[in-house]
C-alpha cells in the first residue's frame, strides 16, 4: 500500500516560481508512473505532468510546457514539480498520483489511470 503525502503549496506573484514535493511511503518502488495532477473547483481534474519508468519518461500538458519540470528522487521517494513563470490560471489544490501500472504514452496523463493519490496541496498565484 503506498500513501503519498503533498508539501510546499504556497501563494506566489504571477511571474514567480515555486516547487512542490510529494513523498511516497510504504510500496513506493512498486510506482510505475507518477503524475502531478491539478484542479480548480468546480472543474475537472487535469493533467499536469507524469513521469514514468523505464527511462524516465516525462510527460507534460500543453498548459505547462517549458514552464514547469516534473523529476523523481528515487532514493528519497519523493516526486518534485518545480514551477516557474506562473501565471494566476496555474492557481489550483494540486495533487500527486501514482500507479503500479505500466501505461501507454496514450494514458500518461490520465487521471482514470493512477491509482493511489494524496490529499493535495493548493498553489495560488495573483
Amino acid at each position: 500500500h503506498v500513501q503519498l503525502v503533498e508539501s510546499g503549496g504556497g501563494s506566489v506573484q504571477a511571474g514567480g516560481s515555486l516547487s512542490i514535493s510529494c513523498v511516497a511511503s510504504g510500496d513506493a518502488s512498486s510506482s510505475y508512473c507518477m503524475g502531478w495532477f491539478r484542479r480548480v473547483a468546480g472543474k475537472e481534474r487535469e493533467a499536469v505532468a507524469s513521469i514514468c519508468r523505464p527511462g524516465p519518461i516525462t510527460s507534460y500538458a500543453d498548459s505547462v510546457k517549458g514552464r514547469f519540470t516534473i523529476s523523481q528522487d528515487n532514493a528519497k521517494n519523493t516526486l518534485t514539480l518545480q514551477m516557474n513563470n506562473l501565471k494566476p490560471e496555474d492557481t489550483a489544490m494540486y495533487y500527486c498520483a501514482g500507479t503500479r501500472f505500466l501505461l501507454l504514452s496514450a494514458n500518461r496523463l490520465r487521471p482514470s489511470q493512477y491509482t493511489y493519490w494524496g490529499p493535495g496541496t493548493q498553489v495560488t498565484v495573483s
